[in-house]
Order: C-alpha cells, then sequence, then structure tokens
C-alpha cells in the first residue's frame, strides 16, 4: 500500500460519529442536521430538464477537455462574472485555461498531484481551519502541509503576513478558499494582489476553491475572484493562478458533481494531461446540464436570497445568547461556544437533536493555537424554518448553561 495513506487523519464527519456515538438525543425531538454543508434547496429544472434530455449521451465516451460549448458557456459567465474593476477586460480562452472537472472536490486533491514536485522537500500552504481534502491532497502528493492560523481579530483571514521567506520559497503551493469554509471570510483585493505578486517572486501555483463565491451577503459587492485580480494587475495569462468553482452550492446541484478549473494555460494543458491518465472526464448529460447552469444567473440570485433569509432569521434568534457576525460569503455560521466545542456538539444533540460540526474537527493545532478549538459550524442548509427551530434550540441550550454556570 501507499505508505502515505497513513498519514492521513480521520475526516471530520468519521470523527463526530465517533463523538456522539453512545448519545441517545430525545425523540420528541425532530432531528436537524446542520453539520454538512449539502445544499437542500431545489435543484432548478432547467439542470433537470436539460441532462434527462441528453440521456442519448450516455452512449459514447467523452472528452477529458469536455464540449466546446460548456467551456464556451464557462468562459463567457467567468467574463461576466469577474470583470476588472479597472475598467479593462477578463478574457479567458476556453480551448486552452478552461477545463471541466468533476465537481471541485477531487479536482482540488488531483491538482497537487500534477503539480507537487516531491523530491524538493515541498511545501503546499492552506488555511486553518480548512477543507479536509487540501491537507490530504499535499501529504499524499508527498508534501508536507503549512498551516495558516485563521483568526477573528484578523477577520479569519490567514496570516500570511507571518510566513516566512524560507517558507514561501519551499511553497509549491498555496491552497485558497474565499468565500472561506468554515469561516465565510472573504479575500479582498490587495490580500489576493499580494499572493499573486508572492507567487511570481518564488514561483508557486495558488489553486483558489471559490465554491462559494455566487453566496454573498452584498448584492453590490459579489467576492472578488483571483483571475479578476489578476487582470487588473496586468497579469492577463493568470500566470501561477488556477480558480475552480462548483455547481454544487451556486445551483444546488451537489450529486452532479460539476465544476471546472481555469487560469494559466500551461498549468491546465499539463493538469489536462494528468486528467487523461486518471480517466476522469465528465459524462455528456452532465456536461449539457451543466451549459445550462452556467448560462442562467436567475436562480442564483434566488439562492442568495434564501440564504440571506436564513442568516438574519438566526442571528435575531441567537443574538441575545451569542451574538452574531453574519459572513460576507458562504452560508456557514462559525460560532464561539461557551463550553468547549466538542462538549458545546454533545450536549446540542443530546438534549436537542441538533447536529452541528466542532471547529476543532477542521484545524489542527500548531505551535499550541488551534483555531478552531470553542467554536462549531453551522450550516444553514436546510429550509428557514428548519434553520430557525434549531437556533430556538440552541438558544436554550445556552440559556441553560448559563444558569448552569451562574
Amino acid at each position: 500500500m501507499n505508505p502515505d495513506l497513513a498519514r492521513l487523519q480521520p475526516y471530520p464527519f468519521e470523527r463526530l460519529r465517533s463523538l456522539l456515538q453512545g448519545i441517545k438525543p430525545p425523540s420528541d425531538r425532530t432531528p436537524v442536521a446542520l453539520q454538512i454543508g449539502e445544499p437542500k434547496h431545489p435543484t432548478p429544472p432547467l439542470i433537470l430538464e436539460a441532462l434527462t434530455a441528453h440521456l442519448n449521451g450516455l452512449a459514447v465516451y467523452p472528452l477529458t477537455q469536455g464540449l466546446a460549448e460548456l467551456r464556451r458557456a464557462i468562459a463567457d459567465w467567468m467574463m461576466q462574472r469577474f470583470r476588472p474593476v479597472n475598467g479593462g477586460a477578463l478574457v479567458i480562452d476556453p480551448e486552452r485555461q478552461i477545463l471541466p472537472v468533476n465537481g471541485t472536490r477531487e479536482a482540488l486533491f488531483a491538482v497537487a498531484q500534477a503539480v507537487v514536485n516531491r523530491s524538493r522537500d515541498p511545501l503546499v500552504l492552506m488555511p486553518n481551519p480548512c477543507y479536509q481534502i487540501y491537507e490530504g491532497a499535499a501529504l499524499l502528493a508527498g508534501a508536507r502541509p503549512y498551516y495558516l492560523p485563521c483568526r477573528s481579530e484578523q477577520g479569519f483571514v490567514p496570516d500570511f503576513a507571518s510566513v516566512a521567506d524560507a517558507i514561501w520559497e519551499r511553497c509549491q503551493l498555496l491552497y485558497l478558499c474565499s468565500p472561506g469554509n468554515p469561516t465565510g471570510a472573504v479575500l479582498g483585493r490587495g490580500v489576493l494582489a499580494q499572493l499573486i505578486e508572492l507567487a511570481e517572486r518564488y514561483g508557486f501555483v495558488i489553486a483558489a476553491d471559490e465554491c462559494y463565491s455566487e453566496l454573498y451577503q452584498d448584492e453590490a459587492m459579489p467576492p472578488p475572484g483571483l483571475l479578476q485580480v489578476a487582470a487588473e494587475l496586468g497579469n492577463t495569462e493568470f500566470k501561477h493562478c488556477l480558480v475552480f468553482h462548483s455547481l454544487s452550492k451556486r445551483s444546488n446541484a451537489p450529486g452532479l458533481r460539476s465544476g471546472f478549473v481555469a487560469g494559466d494555460a500551461g498549468l491546465i494543458a499539463e493538469f489536462l494531461r494528468y486528467r487523461t491518465y486518471h480517466g476522469s472526464a465528465m459524462p455528456p448529460p452532465i456536461q449539457y446540464a451543466s451549459l445550462a447552469a452556467w448560462r442562467d444567473e436567475s436562480h442564483v440570485q434566488e439562492n442568495r436570497a434564501l440564504y440571506r433569509q436564513k442568516f438574519a432569521a438566526v442571528k435575531e434568534i441567537l443574538d441575545p445568547v451569542l451574538p452574531i457576525d453574519i459572513p460576507a460569503g458562504g452560508f456557514f455560521l462559525w460560532l464561539k461556544t461557551p463550553i468547549a466545542d466538542t462538549e458545546f456538539a454533545r450536549a446540542l444533540y443530546a438534549e436537542e437533536h441538533v447536529t452541528v460540526l466542532p471547529g476543532r474537527f477542521l484545524s489542527r493545532l500548531v505551535n499550541g493555537e488551534d483555531p478552531g478549538a470553542n467554536r462549531v459550524r453551522l450550516a444553514l442548509v436546510p429550509a428557514l424554518a428548519t434553520c430557525s427551530e434549531a437556533a430556538w434550540r440552541m438558544r436554550a441550550l445556552i440559556e441553560r448553561l448559563g444558569r448552569a454556570g451562574a
């Protein structure tokens, strides 16, 4: 067996099952699951219609590069959504700078296998806490993960300023996530510009996970994208830059397993070569369903409105006992807990039949600091009424804990 498999840590939900094992929640309470970021809003009919209309495509082998029409639709969406604010244009070549993938999860993992040169004592930098795929990808590529703490006093933006030159010199791949999972923090233009300059100076690749980019609070201020900022800086070839987008969150289609990678044409060409051997071409019916999704924005706007309603409702309920700052993007709440996060999650499940994810299951203890300790992640993916009910139950638990500690 590959010895690097032994370096992988248990997945957060495996740890959560162990944490809750043996607990019998109250049977008179309907279970509420807020631990998994799986969208529950209906998948738009236009996606389903396109999918079923092209089922005859199952009779042919798909190309790894995908349909030209799909790549064109993705490029058109990118150029419209991420127009530079300085009056320039974002120009994406669908032939050289777009690659459809089977969801961002597998592509974010695979890119490390294609990029990392394990003979050079490589580092892969990533936020802490983060999506654990980044860590697993680094380990199985033969690299060492290097964790960048995301602290509340810095708006949960990774602490890039603390990274020494010697670390940047060994860095081969930097994972970003904006809006962040689990924090919802958005990386501003200044931060992205600084990182692009560092990538040019030290020669590492930036892999920007932008799967939550279409979920944000202010319609007038969508989160900036890495390629958008690169174009604003004059890096119109997007050197060292790759972005990863998905239909899972944007279009409520997690089961479609559809996304794309875009950016540096040289990196895309090498990644395509890797994926040709990897055998990961997207089935034609899914490609046509994806094409329909990327060409429509109305369902995405409706999606954002639903999440805003849930954030507002949960904040109103919890604010009196646990003040909440609504994140700029995403659909997670990253809440500070009145007791240890693991104990809070156990108590909430045992007493209120609500499941949340302890923050330390998403983070790593480094130099005595664990940015996920005493926080929990709530995925506001169920219906508004269900999220509100969960918030009331959480409030009741917090009030009981307050009385017990008084």
